[in-house]
């Protein structure tokens, strides 16, 4: 199948050309059909399956098809959990919108009012936006949601987990007039996802498109055992060292980690960025430029903050730190093997992390491959994970706390009166 097959208007087939792209993804396949018939979509689909392209395209087939008489409010509203994630979404909705009359616009976090006023006071059609800043817009009266037509909620899973939810579900009231909504999501599994998408969605096409086996084959991933948080160390450094590692992402889980990481890093002799939460964009950028560039070839993040970032070179993921679900897992990974190339994704276990491992390799449905490094080989056998105890029953509670009979008195049972006392 190509994009000309999805009955796409040909100028934005000429840009997916001018794109390198030819035939859509399979999360491309799936959505783009029922969402050009105006069907609102919830769909899940992990990083690296072309899930952007999935629903900017309807959106822009959707204003080209049906143009506006006059100068107005945006059309199509994109929500996205972080600022390096808005602005990858903008380049690309750019690049599709290059030979049409339609404009593109972002909001995001750390820029100033007036680097923005031009979105908020000018004729805009396409507006991606993170949604702290843009909820800051709306209630001073800055933004105007009463012309978008589609709203999209874009990593919707991490958006929550950031605790966005008041804010995603009053902008989803603020765009009430809206004609569709489309919801991609890692995951559609979770209470309040379900919650969020039954106030949000009006009867969508459930999606769920995983990466193609041969998408998944182009990431080799393996485990190495640490005896400890040493030797984890050792290992990371060793790693960092070699050769083949042009462009790394290493993932740890929490700010502190990663300010400790990155100063033993740097007495090392390793040379490193990092991004983190609650970041000043300015630090943000010159982080990812020196990264993107060669600047520095190994960039030390925490998940939320590397949401967005887009290079395709990465050579490595290395999970200094597990992450805290199987799908974050997926995540992180997906950051390599991108543009047609491959990949390698490394996780670095301590005895404590062998409980998510488990659930990452049921989750990938394949056990990641244990190797070692010849002069860091470890001293402690692999972990297992401790069988749960099974909780007694209620019957066996009952059972146990129920006092002894008496054997008499069991012997008695059932027998009248008259019967014990002849007896006696």
């Amino acid at each position: 199948m190509s994009f000309a097959d999805l009955e796409l208007d040909p100028t934005l087939v000429d840009a997916l050309t001018r794109m390198g792209l030819e035939k859509p993804t399979t999360i491309q396949q799936e959505a783009i059909p029922p969402a050009l018939d105006g069907r609102d979509l919830m769909a899940s689909s992990p990083t690296g399956t072309g899930k952007t392209l999935a629903f900017l395209l309807p959106a822009i087939e959707h204003m080209l098809n049906f143009p506006r008489r006059k100068p107005g409010s945006p059309r199509v509203l994109i929500l996205t959990p972080t600022r390096e994630l808005a602005v990858q979404i903008q380049v690309e909705a750019t690049k599709l919108c290059q030979d049409t009359p339609l404009k593109v616009g972002a909001i995001i976090g750390g820029i100033s009012y007036q680097t923005q006023e031009e979105v908020l006071t000018k004729n805009m059609d396409l507006v991606v936006a993170t949604p702290g800043r843009l909820m800051e817009y709306i209630e001073q009266e800055a933004f105007d949601c009463r012309e978008i037509e589609i709203l999209t909620l874009d990593e919707a899973d991490r958006m929550l987990d950031m605790g966005f939810i008041s804010t995603m579900e009053r902008i989803a009231e603020e765009a009430r007039w809206r004609k569709q909504t489309f919801l991609f999501s890692a995951t559609l599994e979770g209470k309040g996802l379900s919650q969020f998408a039954a106030k949000v969605l009006k009867e969508p096409v459930a999606i769920s498109a995983a990466a193609p086996r041969s998408e998944r084959g182009k990431i080799l991933q393996w485990i190495h055992l640490a005896d400890n948080a040493e030797h984890k160390f050792e290992l990371l450094k060793a790693t960092l060292k070699k050769p083949e590692v042009s462009h790394a992402i290493v993932f740890v889980k929490t700010r502190d980690r990663l300010t400790n990481l990155v100063t033993q890093l740097e007495e090392a002799g390793i040379k490193c960025c990092f991004l983190r939460g609650e970041m000043e964009q300015a630090k943000r950028t010159t982080a990812i430029m020196r990264f993107k560039t060669g600047k520095v070839n190994v960039l030390v993040a925490t998940d939320v903050a590397a949401r967005g970032i887009d290079v395709p070179e990465i050579s490595h993921v290395i999970n200094y730190d597990m992450p805290r679900t199987a799908d974050i897992y997926l995540h992180r990974i997906g950051r390599t093997a991108r543009g047609g190339r491959k990949g390698t994704a490394i996780s670095l276990i301590e005895a404590h992390d062998m409980e998510i491992l488990g659930k990452v390799e049921r989750y990938m449905k394949e056990p990641l491959k244990r190797r070692v490094i010849d002069s860091l080989r470890p001293k402690n056998k692999e972990a297992t994970i401790p069988a749960k105890k099974k909780r007694p029953t209620a019957k066996a509670d009952n059972k146990k706390s129920a006092p002894k009979q008496k054997v008499k008195a069991k012997k008695n049972k059932g027998k009248p009166n008259w019967a014990k006392k002849a007896k006696k």
